[in-house]
């Protein structure tokens, strides 16, 4: 309850935020603009998120044929957590990855790298799909990924208003609207990225805690977490920054342990997971 009561607290934060900008750089009307925006965007998000961050990482859809060991797993794991079977996907990346995203368990979807299926063992891939899994049963992927679209679009926002600031010549003599840019172009990017850690970092502890409850122990993914991180950081990968919090381990490589990293560091997610197993009389 306490992370999704959060969950809301990051959406209700961004889009003020996003909402705030719009107060600055353009006052009353811009205001209202923006909340228009706000309400049409996350309207928008709410149907569409799950196909835009599918889309933007360049998942395809993977068939049992194709995929026969990756769909009987998941097919047990989702009986296990007593959830719907969701979509499947394939990322045509060499980097072992994956994701989940969607509205709802009904309409969820798991994305996995070629990478994750070629180069990590099955059980490995096993822990992996859990913790996907465990996202969509704690019902955070819808917010997550929402979140992830607003943070996208404030940094778009600040982008243009950067661009207009330098190149666009005629601004008016209202210094409040000079003080709306600046705070648009410095400000308000670094927010909305703190606003999503202030979630996204508790989200993938809970998600890897109820995948051991999955799983029957943490081990499989902890061995998952250490292949993950040398994976990511030995192979690059090209995805967009908002998609970024999605991954179960950060795909930009050399941005995995920063202070302002959408991820919490592996190595203390490896620890919280043995201290799980340790708590369960299993030791390794």
């Amino acid at each position: 309850m306490t992370t999704r009561i959060r969950t809301w607290i990051l959406i209700a934060g961004l889009t003020a935020l996003f909402i705030s900008l719009g107060a600055l750089v353009g006052g009353a009307q811009g205001l209202v603009l923006f909340l228009f925006i706000a309400v049409i965007f996350n309207f928008a998000m709410f149907w569409f998120s799950d196909r835009l961050a599918l889309r933007m990482s360049g998942a395809k859809p993977v068939t049992e044929e194709e995929a026969p060991q990756l769909y009987a797993d998941v097919r047990e794991l989702v009986e296990k957590a007593g959830l719907p079977f969701p979509r499947l996907y394939l990322i045509p990346s060499e980097q072992p990855n994956a994701f989940a995203t969607g509205r709802s368990p009904k309409k969820s979807a798991v994305a996995v790298t070629q990478g994750l299926l070629q180069h990590l063992p099955r059980e490995q891939v096993r822990g992996v799909l859990a913790h996907e899994l465990s996202h969509v049963k704690n019902r955070d992927v819808l917010v997550v990924t929402v979140a992830a679209m607003i943070g996208a679009a404030i940094a778009a926002i600040a982008n243009f208003l950067q661009f207009s600031f330098l190149f666009g010549g005629d601004d008016d003599d209202n210094p409040l609207g000079f003080i709306g840019v600046l705070a648009a172009i410095l400000i308000a990017p670094i927010a909305a990225m703190l606003l999503q850690l202030a979630v996204s970092r508790q989200r993938e502890y809970l998600a890897d805690a109820t995948a051991a409850k999955l799983l029957g122990e943490g081990r499989p993914l902890a061995e998952a977490l250490g292949t993950l991180e040398r994976g990511t950081q030995a192979i690059p990968m090209q995805v967009n920054p908002a998609t970024e919090a999605l991954f179960i381990a950060n795909p930009l490589s050399g941005r995995g342990r920063s202070l302002f990293s959408t991820h919490p560091p592996i190595p203390v997610r490896i620890e919280k997971l043995r201290r799980l197993d340790a708590k369960a009389g299993i030791h390794y």
